[in-house]
């Protein structure tokens, strides 16, 4: 079933004359003010990576969504015609439970509530809801735009489109809540994608990049970046038809981290570094 949409009225609520100028200079104090202090915030630091272990990965696998849950991961996969929900064996990366979306949909990113697996697809304006043991299909609900990454903070589901906004969904109802603008240094943060709740940040790849950003989830502040560059080796790249970095997993119990790509043979598990 399809959950309704938000309605407002857009019209400003009207102002008596005499305080028009007053109100404009104070906007004007406030912006310049504002403007200011972005140009001086300093850059987030960055950090490098050790990796730990590396395991198979299915380089068929367009990697949209990934979650490590009891042991396993379940990582949805995208393009339109190929696009699946499976639960994967960390060990051997093999697949051992799927689900087809149909042919139509693009899907993207994936989080696993309570007994329920959450998914959205790209430009179809809709999301589904799976019983993550059976993957049998249980509902569906509407969003605006576009649908890219997902995770969620023990209250609410987190979810990107592709812009500078996180969206936060009622995990219930799926009906948005609130959005929350990510900068870094006083400029938007665009392009983020899938996404993973770490530690009480909210981690996300920036697409097209080796990046992930670390976020505040009060603030939208960027508190760091970590360069992923080299994790798939420019050889194993040539040999592979390897896209873009894309899929964070967090393990809290253990503290583990995986990372991996679109049509990546290997799925990593890292440690930060400092970087100089």
């Amino acid at each position: 079933m399809f959950f309704a949409r938000f309605s407002f009225d857009p019209s400003p609520p009207r102002s008596r004359p005499g305080l028009l100028i007053g109100l404009s200079l104070l906007t004007a104090i406030f912006a310049s003010s504002s403007a200011l202090a972005q140009k001086s915030k300093p850059a987030p630091p960055v950090y490098g990576y050790q990796v730990v272990h590396s395991y198979p990965h299915d380089p068929e696998a367009f990697t949209q969504g990934l979650v490590y849950k009891s042991g396993y991961l379940y990582e949805s996969t995208g393009l339109q015609g190929q696009s699946t929900v499976r639960k994967v064996d960390l060990q051997t990366g093999r697949v051992l439970q799927q689900a087809g979306l149909p042919d139509a949909l693009f899907g993207e990113g994936i989080t696993v509530w309570e007994e329920r697996l959450i998914g959205i697809t790209w430009q179809s304006q809709f999301g589904y809801v799976l019983d993550v043991q059976s993957f049998k299909p249980l509902a569906r609900f509407s969003y605006p735009g576009e649908g890219w990454g997902l995770t969620h903070n023990g209250q609410e589901i987190i979810m990107s489109d592709g812009t500078a906004e996180l969206r936060f969904l009622d995990p219930n109802n799926l009906r948005e809540l609130r959005r929350l603008r990510v900068s870094a240094a006083g400029k938007p943060v665009t392009q983020i994608n899938e996404l993973e709740w770490v530690e009480g940040e909210v981690w996300a790849n920036i697409w097209q990049t080796d990046r992930i950003a670390r976020i505040d989830p009060k603030s939208g502040q960027v508190t760091g970046w970590i360069d992923l560059s080299g994790l798939l080796s420019a050889a194993e790249r040539r040999q592979s038809n390897a896209d873009v970095l894309n899929g964070i997993a967090y393990d809290p119990q253990t503290r583990r981290i995986f990372v991996t790509g679109k049509l990546w043979p290997k799925l990593f598990e890292i440690k930060l570094r400092p970087k100089p």
